[in-house]
């Protein structure tokens, strides 16, 4: 069968604009083609066509007029059996792991957001060529032949990302296979001579937490941009892209948040990328496919990710339970977890959790978050008799993931249901329910108790930004001191007590003081004034701590906890 061809051309990156060309051989007298709308792995339409430009198309030397039939899809009749070769070009100014940007420095590019695909061609072989500047070289997680990127097919190729530039490439072996490490970015200081070494273990932790090989077909690829800020990932069959600040390695507990978020990337290479909710087994481009399953493919990751660094001996067992503690603060302290159930959390994510607003902030949870409280009790509650949450991870990678197919919500319950059937019958509850987890008791069964960190200040009721010399309002509690004062976000607040605030610092020092506080603010460029009434402080976060009057019972299945595998 004929391949499809595809050409990148990133030859003038300071015009942050890169060109594709595509060639096929039509089978038909209608062509039909689409730029996908979305991201695997990151569940919101983009729309990436809206940074498209400059579309031709050409057969046999004559220029085709294709019809253009919705925002990202076009077709066009034509002859069959002769070459067709579509043309546009792509700004590529956004610097995430599912979008793309070229510059004079380096390019990172997601191909899900750059490449068509070709009606009839999805299963067809895809060769790919990157032009790039003659200095740099190109990092792609696809073998190569002749000079060419091989792709068995469009869904293989998309998922491969693309990076250029000048990069540190690093070699490590995880179980004997060849990884690579790019690095495109170091700390003021330097990289530790330590980093490939803490990763390949981290990376051991993971197939120890399955018992299993890195499922990579080629060199798996680990890409690691170190920036001034941003922070973020994406996962890929045999890669994975993350984003990190330099700074926060320069914070406490800066270099474990690092290599979580390494493994919570590897370990998608069996929970996601193979083993995934049914509705994505094939993966549609064209449209967002609702489904309640996200909360196992990224919380049940998310709280794994708390150990690895444990399970390669990085961390400690207080380090986890640190960690533990950030996350199930945000559940219990967030009055989204009483509006939105986990399940519609996964459900609403196209619409809610990658489209953060003020008023989302307070009705929604992340099924991230709530889903890494979710797996804490269902692995407690495995654990009391005698199973284990990665142990039924095991089991689904077994069952299903390992033969590609998809699991529904039947299927979650029949994994837990072979250990323990009462537990699998509270698992809807707790997925359709609002602020249903029993976290107290979970906690108690292994000896751990919520200690509450009070606030050191009186509660205003908001969440304040700064910028420009000037301070506002980014979020305001429902029912707290702020609302009731009739303050909203976007307000900004020009003075505390009759001093002006400037910074959050200032802010935070002027609300000291009597509960009453005179507040004058800015809306739409009008000043009025306020009084806010401030409330007595409340809870800032949990700790965990070890429970005292634990039974040994409880303290030997802590033990056991800890050791996750």
């Amino acid at each position: 069968m004929p391949e499809v061809h595809v050409v990148l051309d990133l030859g003038c990156p300071a015009s942050q604009t890169l060109w594709v060309e595509i060639r096929w051989l039509p089978q038909q007298p209608v062509q039909r083609w689409t730029l996908p709308v979305w991201t695997p792995g990151s569940y919101t339409v983009r729309d990436p066509s809206q940074h498209l430009h400059s579309l031709s198309l050409e057969q046999s030397g004559q220029a085709l007029t294709p019809t253009r039939r919705s925002p990202s899809s076009w077709q066009v009749d034509c002859e069959c059996n002769q070459p067709l070769i579509l043309r546009y070009a792509l700004e590529a100014r956004q610097l995430t792991v599912r979008t793309n940007l070229l510059d004079p420095s380096f390019a990172s590019l997601c191909l899900s957001a750059v490449v068509m695909l070709v009606e009839g061609q999805r299963w067809t072989p895809h060769l790919l060529k990157v032009v790039t500047p003659s200095h740099w070289s190109v990092a792609c997680p696809l073998a190569q032949q002749d000079g060419d990127f091989v792709a068995e097919d469009f869904d293989h190729l998309v998922d491969a990302p693309v990076h250029a530039g000048v990069m540190d490439t690093l070699s490590l072996t995880v179980r004997e296979q060849p990884h690579e490490l790019v690095l495109i970015g170091a700390p003021p200081s330097g990289w530790s001579k330590d980093l490939p070494g803490q990763i390949e273990l981290i990376c051991e932790a993971v197939c120890d937490l399955l018992q299993s090989d890195p499922r990579s077909r080629v060199p798996y690829q680990l890409v690691l941009q170190l920036l001034d800020q941003g922070y973020g990932g994406l996962e890929h069959d045999n890669a994975s892209v993350m984003q990190f600040p330099w700074t926060r390695l320069q914070e406490q507990g800066g270099m474990r948040s690092l290599l979580q978020l390494i493994g919570h990337e590897y370990l998608h290479q069996w929970n996601v990328r193979r083993l995934r909710p049914v509705d994505y087994v094939p993966y549609r481009y064209d449209k967002p496919i609702v489904s309640d399953g996200l909360w196992f493919a990224e919380g049940v990751t998310s709280y794994f990710d708390l150990f690895l660094p444990l399970l390669s001996g990085y961390s400690s067992r207080l380090d986890l339970l640190e960690d533990l503690a950030a996350d199930l603060s945000h559940v219990l302290l967030n009055p989204g977890t009483q509006l939105q159930s986990l399940a519609d959390s996964s459900r609403e994510a196209w619409v809610r959790l990658y489209k953060q607003t003020p008023a989302n902030a307070r009705s929604q949870v992340s099924y991230y978050r709530l889903g890494t409280a979710l797996a804490f009790c269902l692995d407690v509650g495995l654990r009391q008799v005698g199973g284990s949450l990665a142990a039924t991870l095991r089991l689904l990678w077994g069952r299903l993931g390992r033969h590609g197919r998809g699991y529904g919500r039947q299927d979650l319950m029949a994994a837990i249901a072979d250990v323990s059937p009462p537990l699998a019958d509270q698992l809807p509850g707790w997925l359709d329910g609002r602020g249903v987890l029993p976290i107290d008791r979970s906690l108690e069964t292994i000896g751990l108790l919520l200690d509450p960190v009070m606030e050191t200040q009186a509660n205003a009721g908001w969440t304040l930004r700064e910028g420009d010399g000037t301070v506002w309002i980014d979020r305001t509690l429902a029912g707290g001191a702020a609302e009731r004062a009739g303050l909203v976000p976007g307000d900004e607040l020009v003075a505390l007590r009759d001093w002006r605030c400037r910074t959050l610092k200032r802010t935070q020092q002027l609300l000291d003081g009597p509960e009453q506080c005179q507040v004058t603010y800015s809306r739409r460029g009008l000043i009025s004034h306020t009084q806010l009434v401030l409330e007595k402080p409340g809870v800032d976060r949990y700790r965990l701590i070890w429970d005292p009057g634990a039974s040994r019972e409880a303290r030997l299945l802590r033990d056991q906890w800890f050791q996750v595998v």
